[in-house]
């Protein structure tokens, strides 16, 4: 069994997005899943990008925003809503709304997303 005290949860950051790293290859032994939960202020976007070796599963917590999609398309996507990203698949998010926008991330294999981010800090809960 393995247990993550919320105290000591790494935060990454970019502008506008903050990702709690709930479980990954940093704090966990697990060589099958990474599990973040991305909260986007108003206004905040996730570029579009891919995953060559990992699928995504994104499940909305809170708030409207649009996938960022191949090819320039966009879909709305939002609270209670489910996506899935196959292995290289275009994807990206934009916080169209005007409250903070959450989802939870479950990606599989595991990835390290520290080279995403500026920033890395321990933030409680």
């Amino acid at each position: 069994m393995e247990f993550i005290p919320a105290a000591e949860i790494t935060a990454l950051s970019n502008p506008g997005v903050i990702s709690r790293q709930l479980l990954n290859p940093e704090n966990s032994q697990s060589k099958r899943v990474t599990i973040t939960e991305v909260h986007l202020e108003p206004g905040a976007c996730q570029p579009r990008h891919t995953h060559e070796s990992s699928e995504q599963i994104w499940y909305a917590l809170a708030g409207s925003g649009r996938l960022l999609l191949a090819e320039g398309e966009e879909k709305p996507f939002r609270a209670g809503d489910v996506v899935r990203f196959a292995d290289g698949d275009v994807h990206g998010l934009v916080n169209d709304g005007e409250a903070e926008f959450s989802y939870l991330s479950v990606t599989a294999p595991p990835i390290h997303f520290g080279y995403a981010y500026q920033d890395k800090l321990i933030r409680k809960g």
